[in-house]
């Protein structure tokens, strides 16, 4: 009995050896040692043998047993999706439009947490499988406490130009507790329902920049004091915490240092041109003669959302190669031209009465990690939001236009993280850096790697082309 028990220990002596070894390796990778608490529980588990991890195998019932067996194997399903998801790789599905058609609706991603290296969960208690919220009941699938610092693993790379990249959406820190509300729509609405309040107010344009800084202070805490006020149509005003706001996907189009801008349509980094992805898309007034045939339709890869855009509004959004094939059909297009129609009401910053539209925009320097500016009054509704919200300073300007940081007078700021300038290839349709500005180093999620699945939202199946098409292809 003794000599068959000792070859059994040697290899769980081994076994445990192997596992506290990748462990630990783990631990180092991720920099953090508060998972030593976990080695004596392995330790058990192989070698002492203490508790009784699998009780329910010695139980009597056998309901007892199956039941436990099922809870066991559900258990240890939703603890591995929790870390691997966390650490390695998680699914992404392209919900909208604003990446067509380099990245189409219906398109399912491997994402990978590796390529620029995992986040350290700053929200480590949530549901696995969920990002904020709790299907069928609808509440938070996390909770707030505890909340860890910013950290993040040392992955393979940076984020590099014209990656494409999905990160936490950056304005999606206040939010209306009513779904039909996006957490952009909120800020969109302090604004609008202010302006709206605000009778016979000045023209921001005739304004010194003081005067505009209070005066678009005041629009915005009108609008959001209505929404407060009005919960039955708005719900509750609520905070996400980074890592559970939605989870976006564009592309990279400015590094952090960089000066960006956009002078008509095209982007300008350090005042050179950056080169635009090949099915960047732009919208066309087209004017038809007839229906365009559902064969051309199918072949330029144009969308029931393309041709509800074109019969509601007499615009859609086309790639080049689009626009060259629906000119040359005279017999079914009398006219297609440009949309430049273009409003500066929208973009980013909201409070800052720049003038900047989607097709001229800037120019605006790229905050980088380690890098300073000079703070003026013309500035800083540029860079009140990374420097307030996302790297936690109180910001206040008093009477006399002094600009005070942490209750001190400050003409320059250095940042404490790199940020990105994020754009889709749908230049029109896509709610992006130019509305809601910088992307923080600790938003940045992942890199998509390939497409594993594609399913045509118009019901044409599945497109089969698609799948497996590595991401870094489509340029």
């Amino acid at each position: 009995m003794k000599d068959k028990k000792q070859p059994n220990m040697k290899v769980q002596w081994a076994k445990c050896i192997i596992v506290l070894a990748l462990y630990i390796a783990f631990l180092i990778w991720l920099k953090s040692w508060l998972g030593i608490i976990v080695i004596p529980f392995i330790f058990d588990v192989y070698i002492t043998k203490k508790i009784k991890w699998q009780w329910w195998k010695e139980a009597e019932s056998p309901v007892t047993r199956f039941v436990m067996s099922w809870v066991d194997a559900l258990v240890f399903a939703l603890v591995a999706v929790y870390f691997i998801n966390l650490f390695f790789f998680q699914n992404y599905v392209i919900p909208s439009s604003s990446l067509e058609k380099s990245l189409l609706t219906g398109d399912y991603l491997f994402v990978s947490k590796m390529s620029y290296g995992p986040r350290i969960p700053q929200t480590p208690l949530t549901m696995p499988l969920t990002q904020h919220t709790l299907p069928v009941i609808e509440c938070k699938s996390y909770i707030e406490w505890p909340q860890w610092e910013y950290r993040r693993a040392k992955g393979f790379g940076k984020v590099e130009l014209n990656d494409i990249v999905v990160f936490n959406y950056p304005a999606g820190d206040t939010i209306c507790t009513n779904p039909k509300y996006s957490a952009y729509d909120f800020y969109l609405m302090c604004y609008g329902i202010g302006s709206q309040l605000w009778p016979n107010r000045p023209n921001p344009d005739s304004l010194t920049a003081m005067q505009r800084i209070k005066y678009y202070d005041e629009i915005y805490n009108i609008g959001r004091s209505e929404i407060e006020r009005n919960k039955a149509e708005y719900g509750d005003v609520d905070s996400r915490p980074v890592d559970r706001r939605e989870n976006y996907v564009k592309r990279c189009v400015g590094l952090p240092g960089m000066t960006l801008q956009i002078k008509n349509r095209i982007v300008y980094l350090d005042g050179k041109p950056n080169k635009e992805p090949e099915n960047v898309q732009y919208t066309y007034h087209v004017e038809l003669k007839q229906r365009i045939p559902e064969e051309m339709i199918m072949e330029l890869g144009i969308s029931n959302e393309d041709i509800m855009s074109l019969n509601t509004l007499g615009y859609m959004p086309l790639t080049k190669h689009a626009v060259a094939a629906l000119a040359a059909r005279k017999d079914i297009v009398e006219s297609i031209t440009l949309n430049t129609e273009c409003s500066y009401l929208d973009t980013y910053p909201l409070n800052g009465n720049k003038h900047w539209t989607r097709d001229n925009y800037g120019p605006i320097w790229i905050p980088a990690k380690g890098k300073s500016i000079d703070l003026t009054l013309d500035n800083i509704s540029i860079y009140e939001r990374p420097i307030r919200i996302y790297e936690g300073n109180d910001l206040k300007i008093t009477d006399d236009g002094k600009i005070l940081i942490n209750g001190k007078e400050a003409k320059n700021y250095t940042f404490k993280m790199d940020y990105y300038w994020m754009m889709g290839d749908n230049r029109h349709n896509s709610a992006d850096s130019r509305y809601w500005g910088f992307v923080p180093e600790d938003h940045i999620v992942g890199k998509p790697i390939f497409i594993w699945w594609s399913s045509d939202p118009d019901g044409h199946g599945v497109r089969w082309n698609r799948l497996f098409n590595f991401v870094d292809n489509i340029k």
